[in-house]
């Protein structure tokens, strides 16, 4: 054996070290208490916590779904509900010709029979158009002798009439109209003045005596 294959006996290799470096180091590691899992107690409190976190915002995420789709079915119903609303209002003053037309001559006034039938036939045409009206959620307001409703009615004057209370309707000008629960128009209106009641006498004081 010559001395360069001796020196390579007596001499260790770099693996080895490094084989040597890494056995150290997982004791190392296993050694260090910092490194210990957590015990099961904890573990379970915080999975736990976690799913309690996760269950609130899952029924929080639920309860706005369902408030969307309840608003959009809303909005949708509404929007049915309500799509006539436009064109029921530009039909309104057809209504009110039609009323001006009848009203213009009463009917003891009419002495032909061509007149007659031609108002006959306004006649016919309003209550079609109303009928219209009324299956489509649109209705006449024609509160007369009833009470005055701020929410339906629009006051244009107020007088005194005998035998009707204060706030009483005595006179339609025009009527108005609602689509379904909703206002198309006021009805305008006169209202019944409140009246003073009858002054009481007053006693003097020789009388009281």
């Amino acid at each position: 054996m010559n001395d360069t294959e001796k020196e390579q006996e007596t001499m260790p290799t770099h693996d080895g070290a490094a084989a040597n470096n890494n056995v150290e180091d997982v004791a190392e590691t296993s050694a260090d208490p910092g490194a210990e899992d957590a015990s099961p107690e904890a573990r379970i409190a915080a999975l736990e916590a976690e799913l309690a976190e996760q269950k609130d915002r899952l029924l929080r995420a639920l309860a706005e779904t369902e408030n969307v789709r309840r608003r959009a079915q809303r909005e949708r119903e509404d929007a049915s509900k309500y799509a006539v609303a436009g064109f029921a209002k530009d039909l309104l003053s057809v209504a009110d010709n039609l009323r001006r037309a009848i009203e213009s001559l009463p009917e003891p006034e009419v002495r032909d029979e061509r007149t007659r039938s031609l108002l006959e036939g306004v006649a016919a045409t309003e209550r079609e158009l109303l009928g219209v009206f009324e299956r489509h959620g649109v209705k006449r307001i024609d509160p007369e002798g009833e009470r005055f409703d701020h929410n339906f009615h629009q006051a244009i004057f107020e007088a005194e009439r005998l035998g009707k209370p204060g706030g009483t309707v005595i006179e339609v000008l025009q009527p108005g109209y609602v689509l379904h629960d909703r206002l198309l128009r006021p009805a305008m209106v006169g209202v019944a003045k409140e009246t003073p009641g009858p002054a009481q006498p007053v006693q003097s004081a020789d009388t009281v005596a």
